[in-house]
């Protein structure tokens, strides 16, 4: 008998393993860095971003090739019927021909004030520009996703919390309610706990209804389907009494030189400037060179090859004894025979080389218009960097401030609790007693509950706070 309740008690503890490990398998546990890494991958405006800046690469590759000379190739076929010109021989013929044509040309732009240069300088600058816009909207998206994700988390401890306040309200209960019985208490002090547990119970299910917001929230930033089954770890609060208020003055400096944002403006007004320098170089005149490789060909075109030599007499004589005696004179015999493509090809091959200069005279002000646009442009640039530098300075102030305030409040709230825990701990145990009455117990409970829950919020600010701070110094947000 007892050998069988020892294998009951194993099957039984077999089981409730198995079940523990099932039930861990099945949770999926995701740490910061994967939620900020899945948003980033899936982002749509990032995505965006990604395929802007492949497009700025591609623009600043075909601006470099833009240097490099052109060539170009062409071939004509024609059937010629009736009276056409042979172009072999560049005269009227009556047939049927057939003719082709073949040209290789090639041009090399030799100065046009340096116009193509600084071209491919700006297309550069528009590309480091996206990247650093990428950058940026990668940097906006993991503040949003730390923020919904310590969002979580505090949520997760405050359910924890939560349970834990509404247990000892239910122990409360539960020992009131035999006094009640044995009416060793007035009815009214059960009725109080009772609601004090409903209470308890409301705040849990406003916690709960707040936390699956918080994720639906987290999910839809990463934009991946809401999945119950996650569990999102927790980070590391155990320095946040540690943190000091940086100097903003040094946070703005920093700022300056790593934000990807500021690098962002400035490589936009250095493109504009590099595009004034562009336009500027169409009031040069243009020197180019050129050159051109032709040949064609005839279906009519034929050679004379020479078969034999020979005398034949002629109209003409010579009198001899008052006798005309004929001339003879030699003749050549000659067999007609068309001209093989190949030959053809070699034979009308003709070259040329030249240099041209084109110099702007007058073109409706075209050109002093686009430096006009130009200019305005660099001015709108300039304008949006600054106005980009100034709304960084007032943030920075504002997060400084925000850290210092997190900081403070967090250190009040931390003694608040460590009061609030003695004196609920003095007014439970006069409780229990029958000393104090449920007022003085009630009072004391919802004072350490409510500085408690402040004071886990105030840890998780502080965590925000210090992101932020992070990202503003190019430090790591994880």
């Amino acid at each position: 008998m007892k050998e069988s309740r020892k294998n009951s008690i194993k099957f039984i503890a077999l089981v409730l393993v198995l079940h523990a490990v099932t039930f861990i398998e099945a949770q999926k546990i995701m740490t910061l860095r994967e939620c900020v890494e899945t948003g980033i991958e899936k982002n749509f405006d990032i995505e965006q971003r990604r395929t802007a800046a492949a497009s700025e690469k591609i623009n600043y590759k075909q601006a470099k090739l833009n240097l490099l000379p052109d060539l170009n190739g062409q071939a004509g076929y024609s059937v010629n019927q009736g009276r056409s010109i042979d172009p072999f021989t560049n005269s009227p013929v009556t047939q049927s021909f057939n003719a082709s044509s073949y040209s290789l040309n090639s041009d090399i732009i030799l100065f046009s004030g340096l116009s193509k240069i600084n071209l491919m300088k700006q297309a550069g600058l528009n590309w480091q520009a996206s990247q650093m816009e990428l950058q940026q909207q990668k940097d906006n998206l993991a503040i949003n996703i730390i923020l919904a994700y310590l969002q979580v988390l505090n949520l997760t401890e405050q359910s924890a919390m939560l349970k834990e306040q509404e247990a000892l309200s239910l122990k409360q209960v539960e020992r009131l309610a035999i006094l009640n019985d044995e009416g060793s208490i007035k009815p009214s002090d059960l009725s109080d706990m009772q609601g004090q547990y409903a209470n308890d119970q409301l705040a849990i299910t406003d916690n709960y209804n707040n936390l699956e917001s918080a994720k639906l929230s987290l999910f839809r930033l990463m934009n991946i389907p809401y999945d119950g089954s996650v569990v999102f770890e927790k980070v590391d609060t155990g320095a946040v009494p540690l943190i000091q208020r940086p100097d903003s003055k040094s946070v703005y400096e920093t700022a300056l030189h790593n934000l990807a944002l500021v690098k962002a403006t400035n490589l936009r007004t250095l493109s504009a400037q590099r595009a004034l320098k562009a336009v500027k170089g169409g009031l040069w005149p243009a020197l180019s060179l050129g050159g051109n490789l032709y040949t064609q060909y005839s279906s009519v075109a034929t050679q004379s090859s020479l078969l034999n030599t020979g005398f034949a007499p002629s109209e003409n004589y010579v009198l001899v004894n008052e006798q005309q005696v004929p001339v003879f004179e030699k003749q050549y015999h000659y067999a007609q025979s068309r001209i093989p493509f190949e030959n053809q090809l070699n034979n009308n091959l003709n070259s040329s080389l030249g240099v041209s200069l084109r110099i702007p005279l007058f073109n409706a002000l075209q050109q002093r218009n686009k430096i006009k646009l130009a200019q305005l442009e660099i001015q709108r640039n300039e304008t949006s960097a600054a106005d980009t530098k100034r709304q960084l300075q007032q943030d920075i102030d504002q997060a400084t401030l925000n850290m210092q305030t997190a900081i403070d409040r967090y250190k009040t709230l931390l003694q608040q609790v460590h009061s609030y825990k003695v004196s609920f701990e003095a007014a439970e145990a006069r409780f229990n007693e029958g000393v104090g009455n449920i007022i003085d117990y009630l009072t004391a409970k919802n004072n350490l509950d409510r500085t408690t829950r402040n004071l886990l919020n105030a840890q998780y600010d502080c965590i925000l706070r210090s992101k932020i701070l992070s990202f503003y110094q190019d430090l790591s947000l994880f």
